[in-house]
């Protein structure tokens, strides 16, 4: 049962990492211009680069929880799941967040889809706590 969480924590941190890219507002062509003429991206933008800084070590979490044979090192794996799958929520619901405007599709679909990625990533890391801390050594 743990490589098996192992396995979806893969998926969900590589579902954490491409999500913003197909669901921000410079995939979809838009970009704020400054005064002086200059195109830049628009905040949803850095909430997807951040969520790939939270995706990377979440994925050698999952790596890792599907090698290892040890409970301690699953424990501790779990308890980094936990943390990273709290700022993936945290990112675009606060620490960076999106655009203002509440039609812009990083407002419908990344937001909630990085919120919910999130929240399967946490309930997954919990449980393998969970296991990990019931299982006999």
């Amino acid at each position: 049962m743990l490589k098996i969480l192992g396995v979806i924590i893969i998926v969900l941190a590589l579902a954490i990492a491409s999500v913003p890219y197909f669901t921000d507002c410079q995939f979809q062509g838009l970009a704020l211009t400054t005064i002086d003429g200059k195109t830049v991206p628009m905040k949803c933008h850095w909430t997807g680069i951040a969520e790939i800084g939270i995706a990377v070590p979440l994925l050698a979490v999952g790596v890792m929880m599907t090698l290892s044979r040890r409970k301690e090192g699953i424990r501790n794996l779990s308890v980094i799941g936990i943390i990273l799958g709290g700022l993936a929520i945290a990112i675009p619901a606060g620490l960076i967040g999106v655009c203002q405007t509440p039609t812009m599709i990083c407002h419908t679909v990344m937001k909630p889809l990085l919120i919910v990625l999130g929240s399967l990533t946490m309930v997954c890391s919990i449980g393998a706590l969970v296991i990990s801390i019931k299982a006999k050594d």
